[in-house]
């Protein structure tokens, strides 16, 4: 395969994306003179012996603090093994495989004084599938992803733990078994690969990505448990969406009218049925998730922005021959744009519970009572329904805004922070609950388009459908239901599902 570039700047989602899932990737060597540039502008600082933060000075509330030019290396070296102090389940390799990568984007910007051996440290473990063992609890999101981060750093030089290959091992030993030489830090590059964003942004970008998958998902099984309850594609109709103007609200209406299209199953109830309208978690699907859409490319928006951009502090100016201190490593965006992901991943969960529950209810559906041919000797879907609901409750919790609190840190020197980091982990467990709940609405619709057979579904719903009768056959009797959720949840998770469904609307090509 070719290796992906990346142009610092200027990386696609898509892009971060691919990088996510495991392509190679080659910095683009053009970034190399202002890589050059901006250590040349440190050493000439050094050289001078004048006091600049984070170059010969102490951090955070020791910023008066001088330290002599014999022990500048060791204050690199100190700051990243004291900053090492991550707690809890390490991240996912996919994870970190987009941290490594945007660290390295960002530090090729040419504006956080490090050198390019620096750079080919992060590019060799990447090149060598080493990955960090990076703790996943212990940042604030403010000074940077400071512990994190340091973790990731501290890997370089040999010390921590790392994956090689998918072997845990010592850090000092996967640099060996790679043919690497541990790193040793000059001036300003401790401090570089500490501060930064970069953390709390691949995991947004994560629960971005797999927001993504879950909403094609829903869109899919939201049309056909409509066809299974007899609803209405009316409320679809364009014009109503047009005159209401939200472009994600027009998508999602022509995405689920275009999967609704031919259906017989539609067409059977378009004369006598005596209905008006359906409920909400039919007929209002476009405004729900369209508003759903809305939010998610507006979260890819900050994300995109920020994975491109220079998150550590000071910064270089090469042009000058200036090192400005600022606040570029507090990571409010990235808070905002996961507490954005949050609320969607949870209304995405909600509405789809809701045409479960609404599918088992004979009353609402017309159809048999939990699904079930024999209803009394058989629960048929009365418990996955409440898998949903337990599922869904469990993400409203989660979606509590947590950019909303802060908690002063380093002696009140960093006395806002963003709490992104935490904010952005999250996303991972509620969009796999969101995938459980559109896993069950995947059977309970497609159980409930078997009822009106010998009638049949649009020609694109039933392709769904055949993805899930192919793993998991019609419930007759009761039988032990775990793993029928299981498969239905795997082909949310793969995109399997999303893929049957034809051309649907997404959020991250196409945005920028």
């Amino acid at each position: 395969m070719t290796d992906l570039i990346l142009t610092p700047g200027v990386v696609s989602l898509a892009d971060w994306r691919a990088v996510y899932v495991g392509a190679s990737v080659r910095l683009d060597p053009a970034c190399r003179e202002g890589v050059l540039a901006s250590a040349a502008t440190v050493e000439a600082i050094v050289a001078k012996g004048e006091p600049v933060y984070g170059i010969n000075t102490g951090f955070g509330k020791l910023a008066t603090v001088r330290i002599p030019d014999s022990d500048l290396a060791q204050l690199q070296e100190n700051i990243v093994l004291s900053h090492a102090a991550g707690v809890g389940e390490p991240l996912e390799v996919p994870v970190v495989r987009l941290i490594l990568a945007m660290k390295l984007a960002s530090l090729a910007r040419g504006a956080s004084g490090v050198r390019w051996e620096t750079l080919q440290a992060l590019q060799a473990c990447l090149d060598h599938h080493l990955i960090p063992v990076i703790p996943g609890q212990g940042s604030v999101g403010a000074s940077g992803d400071l512990a994190p981060l340091a973790h990731m750093a501290a890997v370089l030089m040999g010390v921590g733990e790392a994956m090689l290959k998918g072997e845990r091992m010592p850090a000092a030993e996967a640099l060996r078994r790679a043919g690497l030489t541990p790193a040793a830090f000059g001036p300003k590059e401790g401090l570089a690969l500490l501060n930064g964003t970069q953390v709390s942004t691949a995991l947004a970008l994560a629960g971005l990505f797999a927001a993504e998958r879950v909403f094609q998902s829903a869109l899919v099984t939201g049309a056909l448990a409509t066809d299974a309850a007899r609803g209405s594609d009316g409320p679809f109709d364009p014009r109503i969406h047009a005159l209401r103007g939200h472009r994600g609200q027009i998508e999602v209406a022509d995405a689920l009218r275009g999967l609704m299209a031919g259906s017989p199953i539609r067409q059977s109830h378009l004369v006598g049925d005596t209905r008006v309208q359906d409920p909400y978690c039919l007929r209002c699907q476009p405004q729900v998730m369209g508003a759903c859409l809305d939010l998610l490319r507006q979260a890819a928006t900050t994300l995109a922005i920020e994975a491109n951009g220079v998150s550590d502090n000071p910064l270089v100016f090469a042009e000058t021959g200036e090192v400005i201190s600022g606040g570029n490593f507090h990571a409010e965006p990235v808070a905002f744009a996961a507490d954005m992901i949050a609320i969607a991943l949870c209304e995405i969960g909600s509405i789809t519970e809701r045409r479960i529950a609404m599918l088992v209810d004979p009353v609402l559906s017309g159809l048999p009572a939990f699904l079930t041919a024999k209803p009394g000797l058989n629960s048929g879907f009365m418990l996955p329904q409440v898998t949903a609901a337990a599922l869904v409750s469990e993400n409203k919790s989660r979606a509590y805004p947590a950019s909303v609190d802060s908690i002063p840190t380093s002696a009140n020197q960093e006395d806002h922070v963003s709490m992104a980091t935490h904010g952005a982990r999250r996303l991972g467990p509620m969009a796999m609950n969101v995938a459980h709940v559109v896993g069950i609405e995947l059977l309970a619709a497609a159980q409930g388009c078997d009822f009106h057979a010998p009638l049949v579904s649009s020609p694109l719903l039933e392709a769904a459908r055949a993805v899930i009768r192919a793993k998991v056959p019609m419930l007759g009797e009761d039988r032990y239901f775990s793993p029928d959720m299981e498969q239905a949840t795997a082909l949310i998770v793969s995109g399997a599902l999303a893929a049957a469904g034809g051309a649907l609307p997404g959020v991250v090509e196409g945005v920028l």
